[in-house]
Parts: C-alpha cells; sequence; structure tokens
C-alpha cells in the first residue's frame, strides 16, 4: 500500500512537491558536512600517525586515550593496556566506537542523516523515496536507542580530553607554555562540553522522572541550566564536528613537521 503523499487517500498531484524555495539547499550542505567527517574521520583513525606532538604535549581528540603499545612514546597519559596492535587495527579503535556511537546515535545527528543522506524525508513537503515506514523497532535501527548509555561513555572521554587540554600547557622548556595548538584544543574541549552537556538523553538524566522539582532543587538546578543549551543543541553538534576536525588537522599537521606550532608563551 502507498504512503504518505502517494496514498490512496490524498489528492493525485503530478508534481513531487510544491514547494518552490530550495528546500534542499539545508540537507544538501548538511550531508556534505557529515560525508566529509565520515570520510576524514575513517583515514585519520587507519594513518596510526601524526596524533601527538611531544615538544607541546598536543594529542589529538581522534586518538584519545591511546592505551596500545604500539602508541608513540609519551602520548599514552593512561598507560598501555593493551599490546601492539596490528597495522590493520587503528590505535584509536575503542576511542573511535564510542564517540562515533554517541554522534551516530544523536538525536540530532538522527534527524540530519534521515533528510541528508536517506531523503526520509530530504524536508517538509517533500515526499520521501521509501515505500514504507517501519520506525526504530528494527536491526540495525534500533540499536540507535542506545543513545544514552553511549551518552555515559561521551562523558567518560569528555574528562579525558579536559585531561589532555591541561597537557597542552607544555612549554618549550618543560614548564607552562601556550601555544596556538592550545587554543585550538580549548576552543575545540568547549564546543564538545557544550554538544555534550546539551544533548536531550543529559537533559532527561539530570531531571527527567521526577515528579516533583521542589523535592529536588539541586538537579532542578542542573536541569534549568542544560534546558537553556537544549534548543542549540544542533548548532553545538555542528560546530564541534568542525572544531573537532580543526584540532586534528592542525595537530596532525604539526606533528608531522608541516610547519611549526606558533608560540604565544614559551
Amino acid at each position: 500500500m502507498a504512503l504518505g503523499v502517494e496514498s490512496t487517500g490524498r489528492a493525485s498531484i503530478g508534481q513531487k512537491t510544491l514547494r518552490t524555495d530550495r528546500w534542499w539547499l539545508a540537507p544538501l550542505r548538511i550531508g556534505v558536512i557529515l560525508g566529509f567527517f565520515v570520510v576524514y574521520a575513517t583515514v585519520r583513525i587507519f594513518m596510526n600517525k601524526w596524533y601527538w606532538v611531544d615538544e607541546f604535549h598536543y594529542l589529538t581528540p581522534l586518538y584519545s586515550p591511546c592505551v596500545t603499545e604500539s602508541c608513540v612514546p609519551g602520548s599514552s597519559h593512561l598507560g598501555t593496556w593493551f599490546g601492539e596492535f596490528p597495522r590493520v587495527i587503528p590505535f584509536s579503535i575503542i576511542t573511535f566506537a564510542v564517540l562515533a556511537g554517541f554522534r551516530g546515535t544523536c538525536y540530532y545527528y538522527r534527524k540530519a542523516g534521515y533528510r541528508s543522506l536517506f531523503f526520509a524525508p530530504a524536508a517538509c513537503a517533500v515526499p520521501e523515496p521509501h515505500k514504507k515506514y517501519t520506525g526504530e523497532r528494527k536491526f540495525p535501527l534500533i540499536a540507535l536507542n542506545l543513545h544514552r548509555y553511549f551518552f555515559y561513555g561521551a562523558l567518560v572521554f569528555g574528562v579525558l580530553n579536559v585531561y589532555d587540554g591541561i597537557q597542552a600547557f607544555h612549554g618549550e622548556d618543560g614548564g607552562f607554555g601556550i601555544g596556538l595548538g592550545t587554543l585550538i584544543i580549548w576552543i575545540n574541549l568547549v564546543m564538545l562540553w557544550l554538544y555534550t552537556l546539551s544533548c536531550h538523553a543529559c537533559r532527561h538524566i539530570v531531571g527527567g522522572r521526577l515528579k516533583n522539582f521542589s523535592k529536588h532543587p539541586l538537579r532542578y538546578r542542573y536541569w534549568t541550566f542544560v534546558s537553556k543549551l537544549n534548543p542549540k543543541h544542533g548548532t553545538y553538534a555542528m560546530i564541534s564536528l568542525v572544531t573537532v576536525i580543526a584540532t586534528d588537522a592542525y595537530i596532525m599537521a604539526v606533528s608531522a613537521g608541516w610547519f611549526s606550532d606558533l608560540r604565544i608563551f614559551n
């Protein structure tokens, strides 16, 4: 049975949509950004190099934490939990699994992915190419409901990224120092935490399942704070995606010796 605008109960219209605006621009723009990030991140995690600048203690977020004996000396802040990895296995396989799971199951990215990659639908009043709708009740889409559990993992990695950011205040003589890389890392940290804390799952965890806020003033305060961030969750999601790429690209360039880090202090 035909569904949506092609159902038997709807008027038969030859045009695919009556919209005259550039409705395709938003899903195209988001689709390009998402596609670029997927390709970039996939290439980078399989490179297994140029992720650590020993002189200034810069560690890219795509490889944090680096916990295998294959990691270059100095980059394993938490020690080495595993032996050497074969070349075909990324050092950052754990980081990639958790953070890709968090973003991939995110409510905003689900909407963006459905519209930009699967055209389901691409925009309001635009019919989708799929003949039926099954929701997220079957594999693999049912796994999207694991989002709140990936959120807990993202919190752990967020704390680890803050530790990496503190380590980035490392000068040339071993003391305190600030470079352009330090600023880039901390800008990325701010955007990552705004994205994480504005998450719908975070809002539910801090204030959900309560019948009376007056009996839980602390949780109400947290819920109010998160609720103020939540309307911009999509904005933070896309900006943090760009800052992650920019941070990794900068650290990769400095680590590879393509150019030197611009030092601000020491």
